[in-house]
């Protein structure tokens, strides 16, 4: 039974490794950008903590956007993200946004800011 018990913790630990939290917050008139780099596929669990609207879109590192969508304040949006994708999240209100993100799958991605 401790075998059993210890086996189970180990396999939650594993597990929670490929889990990345966070509470972003972007300035305003900018924009988030999640896995602009090289990575496997990705699931973006966003809700909106903001009074105003966020938009996001999805852009392969090659080239293109596509997936746009408008988050509501309050909202959430389960986002996957395909490999070498990048997830953009874009404040285009005069004031500042925040978003909790429960991000899981490939978490090696990078993270950076755009106006």
């Amino acid at each position: 039974m401790k075998l059993l018990f210890s086996a189970l913790i180990v396999v939650f630990a594993i597990a929670s490794c490929r889990t990345l939290h966070s509470s972003t917050t972007i300035k305003p008139n900018d924009s988030f950008i999640l896995g602009n780099n090289q990575h496997g596929s990705f699931k973006v669990n966003l809700q909106n903590t903001s009074k105003n609207d966020i938009e996001v879109f999805k852009a392969p590192i090659d080239g293109g956007k596509h997936s746009f969508q408008v988050i509501k304040p309050n909202a959430h949006a389960l986002l996957k993200v395909d490999a070498n994708t990048a997830l953009f999240i874009q404040n285009k209100s005069n004031d500042t946004a925040t978003v909790q993100l429960k991000v899981t799958g490939d978490i090696g991605l990078s993270m950076g800011y755009k106006n």
